[in-house]
């Protein structure tokens, strides 16, 4: 089962829906998220959010189209997509993909990258794919194991960024940086804008937390 969550961010920076369409299993809105998708002739099985983002008009138009509407306050603990992706994450999906969580306040962004890096989250990154995805990047994390990555001449730049102080072990085979056994420290850039050089290549690493970001000019 795959999951596809659309945030509030910008239109310009949305990946193509198309292929998202004809993949995701469940559609979930969040907040604007939720008239995006519908706009786009999408109507998600479930909505979350205070949606102080919409308009009286726009609200209105929701209510008549969802079934399935989470309506919060404003003032809360979590954001709006911090609980949407909590209940993705409890239908024990195979992935889950984030959309519109890029582009505008600097703050959300890194709150929603943190979303997969929670304490909760990271054990299950062994079961479910999970990513942030963007028209430029998909980005996902990943725990100490091994991991092959397939050629996408979409997006041909393969990043692994420490989140953890330090990762060890880390072995790159199939790239055009290779590595062996060598440790990455929080902050390093080394392993930024590596590429392929073959159909398919391989990341194993023995300790710490990676970020993986595939992206394109």
């Amino acid at each position: 089962m795959i999951i596809s969550i659309m945030a509030g961010g910008p239109k310009e920076l949305w990946p193509n829906l198309t292929a998202y369409r004809e993949r995701t299993d469940i559609w979930i809105g969040v907040d604007r998220g939720v008239w995006s998708l519908l706009e786009n002739d999408i109507v998600p099985q479930c909505g979350f959010g205070d949606f102080d983002s919409v308009s009286e008009d726009e609200w209105t138009k929701i209510q008549k189209k969802m079934e399935r509407i989470k309506l919060y306050p404003p003032e809360k603990d979590e954001t709006d997509l911090e609980i949407a992706f909590n209940w993705a994450v409890e239908q024990k999906p195979s992935e889950i993909h984030i959309l519109g969580a890029t582009g505008g306040r600097l703050d959300h962004f890194l709150g929603n990258i943190q979303l997969l890096q929670k304490d909760s989250i990271l054990p299950l990154h062994k079961d479910i794919d999970m990513y942030i995805v963007d028209r430029q990047n998909s980005l996902t994390v990943k725990t100490p194991g091994s991991y092959s990555f397939v050629k996408d001449e979409d997006k041909k730049y393969i990043s692994l960024l420490p989140v953890t102080s330090e990762i060890t072990g880390i072995t790159l085979l199939g790239f055009k940086y290779p590595l062996v056994e060598a440790r990455l420290e929080l902050g390093s850039t080394l392993c930024v804008s590596n590429e392929l050089i073959s159909d398919s290549g391989n990341v194993s690493f023995k300790e710490g937390i990676l970020m993986v970001i595939r992206s394109r000019d």
